[in-house]
């Protein structure tokens, strides 16, 4: 998936040391995928008017106050397994069915939230996922609300499901393919480990970028399914090796950025090190209205 210039705005300034980056340093980087400067400009100049950017002084941007929610949901991608606790076989339900659906910004933001936690609908305007999350049904209700979802959502436990409905409610994910798009992500991430042993800076931040993108939209979108629904192992191999996979884009962005001029801003000296950005161009952030979310490292 080709990154546009909002996308890749978002993502870079997400990535900054303390959210912060030049124009010249989002210029050069921009280049790596074939997008013009013009293209980075306007694109600084859009993301400002809807507050997902904001000029912290001239030629100096970072995230606006619209890119808080989404950003910290996808942030929490290197943690995703300590959200996670033992299922004892209750569901978390949300009834939609009296919600609008002519406002069609609200509903994609809608379907967003319940797709980036996971659900899946059971029944029409009834949408269900395991109740396996840390904090349980307070915090999943909080989370939905901020990444979205109406606050007048009837969001609930549900237990005691009917044998039948129970095993309907189970089959609403491929627990098989899950495992081996895990399988398949963690084998391509080690591949390119290998091959990263000597490449130019250009090089090894550009595929960093487009390959760790692909592995963290999978982790942002997996609905951390508990067992036995799901192989828990086979997803905590494929993340551990990501966490590998993030220190080596770390270092390459790091490397790619200083000598772009990105850091030529007031302070840049005694800033942290750049982490590694990466594409999360599927992530519907600007419709929705929430900023950019897409970091590598915390």
């Amino acid at each position: 998936m080709r990154s546009s210039a909002k996308s890749l705005v978002l993502d870079l300034l997400s990535a900054a040391p303390q959210g912060e980056l030049s124009v010249r340093g989002l210029v050069k980087a921009a280049a790596l995928f074939d997008i013009a400067e013009n293209s980075v400009r306007v694109a600084l100049a859009r993301l400002r008017a809807v507050d997902l950017v904001e000029s912290t002084e001239r030629g100096v941007y970072t995230l606006g106050d619209a890119a808080s929610s989404l950003n910290r949901h996808v942030t929490s991608w290197r943690d995703v397994e300590r959200q996670c606790r033992k299922w004892d076989g209750a569901w978390i339900a949300v009834h939609t069915s009296g919600l609008g659906r002519s406002d069609r910004s609200a509903l994609r933001r809608r379907e967003r939230a319940l797709r980036l936690l996971g659900f899946r609908e059971l029944e029409k305007g009834l949408e269900v996922r395991p109740d396996n999350l840390k904090g349980g049904i307070d915090a999943i209700r909080t989370r939905l609300h901020e990444l979205g979802l109406e606050s007048d959502a009837v969001v609930f436990r549900a237990t005691h499901f009917d044998e039948a409905l129970d095993a309907r409610a189970l089959s609403l994910w491929d627990a098989d393919a899950l495992v081996d798009i895990y399988r398949d992500m963690r084998t391509s991430l080690e591949a390119e480990l290998d091959r990263n042993v000597g490449r130019d800076v250009d090089a090894a931040a550009r595929e960093s970028f487009l390959l760790g993108g692909a592995a963290i939209r999978q982790i942002v979108f997996d609905p951390l399914l508990p067992a036995p629904i799901v192989d828990v192992a086979e997803r905590k191999a494929f993340v551990d090796v990501m966490r590998k996979f993030d220190r080596v884009g770390q270092a390459a962005w790091s490397r790619f950025l200083e000598q772009s001029g990105a850091f030529d801003i007031p302070g840049a000296s005694d800033r942290p090190k750049m982490h590694g950005p990466t594409d999360l161009s599927g992530v519907d952030r600007e419709e929705a209205g929430v900023g950019a979310a897409s970091r590598w490292g915390s």
